[in-house]
């Protein structure tokens, strides 16, 4: 039998057992494939990370898998496993090599303990969403505030926005409706002033509804950026999660540099539990 290490820590969040739980194998040299699909289905979290050797020059590279699926990019796992690395690599800046490229990661330190990071994210690109209306009626609202579009930063978010935050709190969608009507996230959400209240909910792709969805933040402040005049470069406040007993708190910003626009997303994590998988 080999024994692989891991750590669990919640994500997008500073008290334990809250924000969105991640396990990071730490050293996942050796591992198959499809080992590594085994073992992401046996924590059974929303995503498992694998830290591999870098090979592009970054700090490592990570896998990504859910549990039944391997991910291009996500984002509570991609600032999890910084958080995690944190601990061995005493520096401000890691970047981790995912399958998007590479991301890189601001880490903020209180006595030399990583206290907030910021992920640089890939620039969505913005799609029409021609399954609107069957959206719509899935999640049991009339209309969206704003436009529904698909934003696609190596995962995909339809962006639907609602009228209050009782109207977040009180959806009660049909998951099986809305797994047929989007092949891709949902995130319904009420904006106002710098802070928004969502939810997420990915039943396409078996998870229903995710307490904090750090993919999606990026997308979402990009989003009232162009259709809801958030203006470039304020921090944007996401809560997330409260609705499933997992109160998460995201922030994002929208910056543009040389006529690009660019995506970052931070938080803080906490490590909650370490342990070691025997493999055959």
């Amino acid at each position: 039998m080999r024994s692989y290490r891991y750590v669990i820590c919640d994500v997008f969040t500073d008290r334990p057992l809250e924000g969105n739980a991640l396990a990071v194998f730490v050293a996942a040299q050796g591992l198959e494939t499809e080992t590594m699909q085994r073992l992401a289905r046996e924590t059974n979290l929303s995503e498992t990370t694998f830290v591999l050797p870098p090979e592009q020059g970054g700090d490592a590279k990570v896998r990504i898998f859910t549990p039944t699926c391997e991910l291009s990019f996500a984002g509570h796992p991609t600032l999890g496993t910084a958080f995690v690395l944190a601990e061995m690599i005493d520096r401000s800046a890691i970047t981790l090599e995912l399958g998007v490229g590479p991301i890189p990661v601001q880490l903020e330190r209180e006595g030399g303990q990583a206290v907030f990071g910021w992920m640089r994210q890939p620039t969505p690109t913005v799609l029409e969403a021609p399954g609107a209306a069957s959206i719509l009626a899935a999640l049991g609202v009339a209309a969206s505030s704003l436009p529904v579009l698909i934003y696609d930063n190596g995962q995909r978010h339809v962006m639907v926005a609602l009228e209050s935050p009782l109207a977040v709190t009180s959806l009660r969608p049909s998951f099986e409706q809305l797994g047929r009507a989007a092949e891709a996230g949902v995130c319904a959400f009420h904006f106002t002033g710098d802070q928004v209240f969502a939810r997420y909910f990915a039943p396409h792709a078996g998870i229903d509804e995710d307490p904090a969805t750090g993919s999606a933040a990026g997308p979402l402040a990009l989003h009232l950026v162009r259709h809801a005049g958030l203006q470039l470069g304020r921090e944007l406040v996401i809560e997330q999660g409260r609705e499933i007993g997992r109160p998460s708190r995201l922030v994002a910003r929208i910056t543009e540099a040389d006529g690009r626009l660019e995506v970052d997303v931070g938080g803080s994590a906490v490590l909650v539990a370490r342990g070691e998988f025997l493999v055959p």
